[in-house]
C-alpha cells in the first residue's frame, strides 16, 4: 500500500512497466552463436577417462558430445545427451554444472577456465529441437506390456520415455493441467524461456505408446491398487511436494506465499501486471 509513511522512506509501491517485464523475464543466458560454439568445443581435450562425465550424474559422455560439435554435426551431438538424459535440454540450462562437470573439467585451474559444458549442451539440443528431423530413437517391437506411470515431471517423463523406447506401452498419469512437473512449474521463465518445458515434453511423447491423462491425483481419481491390478508395472514419480519452513507461528496468515507457489503462478500467467506481489 502506498502511505505517506512508506513515501517518506523512500518505499513506493508500484509496478514495473512492460519494458521491464520483458528484459526481467527474458533468457538470463543467451545461447551461444555458432562460432562461439565451435570455438569452445576447440578448447576440450576430449580426454579418454573424462572427470566430467564421471561427475555428471545422467552419465553423459560428455567429450564425445562435444567433440561432435566441434565436427559441426549437432545430431550427433543431440543424441549423445539425449540417449544418457532424455531431458538434456532443460538439465543444460538448469543444472549448477559450476559445481559438477564444470568444475571437474581438466581446464579448471588458476590459469584457465573450464570448458563451458552446460552452455554447449544447450546449443546441441536447441540446435536439435529446432529443427529435429527424423526421429533420433526408434522404438523397439511392442512387448504387449502395459506400465502406469504416476506423475508427469522430470522422472515420470524419463520413465516413460525410456520404457516406450523399449516396446513397452505407458499411461501417464498427472494431476495438473500441463506436463512437467518442475520444469512446468516451478522454475523461474528467465531460466526456461519461450516455453522450452513444453517443446521438450512435445519430443519425449513423440516416441509414440505413451497415453496422458491429465487432471488424474493419486488418492482422489485413481489408487495404486487399482492401477497394481490393471498394469503390469507402476512408476510413482510424485516429486517433492514439500518447501523449507520459515518456523512462524502462523503459517497460514493471509499473503504468506511459499516461492515454488509463486513461481508456478508465474509461469502460468498471460499477463504479469495483474498478478498479486503484495505490497513490496
Amino acid at each position: 500500500m502506498d502511505t505517506p509513511a512508506s513515501r517518506a522512506c523512500g518505499i513506493h509501491a508500484a509496478r514495473l512497466n512492460l519494458a521491464d517485464y520483458a528484459v526481467n523475464f527474458s533468457d538470463a543466458h543467451p545461447p551461444l552463436t555458432r562460432p562461439q560454439a565451435l570455438i569452445e568445443a576447440e578448447r576440450c581435450y576430449y580426454c579418454h577417462d573424462a572427470p566430467c562425465a564421471t561427475a555428471c550424474p545422467t552419465g553423459i559422455d560428455i567429450p564425445s558430445f562435444i567433440h561432435r560439435i566441434a565436427q559441426d554435426n549437432n545430431r550427433g551431438a543431440a543424441r549423445a545427451i539425449l540417449e544418457a538424459n532424455p531431458l538434456g535440454g532443460m538439465c543444460a540450462r538448469v543444472c549448477p554444472t559450476e559445481v559438477l562437470c564444470e568444475q571437474a573439467c581438466v581446464r579448471n585451474t588458476n590459469e584457465d577456465k573450464p570448458v563451458e559444458i552446460g552452455s554447449l549442451q544447450r546449443y546441441a539440443t536447441d540446435a536439435f529441437f529446432a529443427q529435429p528431423g527424423a526421429p533420433l530413437f526408434q522404438r523397439a517391437a511392442v512387448t504387449g506390456k502395459r506400465v502406469a506411470v504416476v506423475g508427469a515431471g522430470p522422472a515420470g517423463l524419463a520413465c516413460a520415455h525410456g520404457l516406450a523406447v523399449r516396446g513397452h506401452d505407458v499411461v501417464l498419469f498427472e494431476a495438473r493441467p500441463k506436463l512437467g512437473g518442475l520444469n512446468e512449474y516451478g522454475l523461474a521463465s528467465y531460466k526456461t524461456a519461450h516455453n522450452f518445458a513444453q517443446k521438450e515434453v512435445e519430443w519425449l511423447l513423440s516416441i509414440g505408446g505413451i497415453e496422458v491423462r491429465t487432471g488424474q491425483q493419486l488418492g482422489r481419481d485413481i489408487t495404486l491398487d487399482s492401477l497394481l491390478g490393471a498394469y503390469d508395472a507402476v512408476f510413482l514419480g510424485l516429486g517433492l511436494q514439500g518447501v523449507n519452513a520459515l518456523g512462524v507461528a502462523e503459517p497460514t496468515a493471509t499473503g504468506l506465499r511459499n516461492a515454488v507457489d509463486f513461481i508456478a503462478e508465474l509461469r502460468q500467467s498471460t499477463d504479469l501486471s495483474t498478478l498479486p506481489v503484495g505490497r513490496r
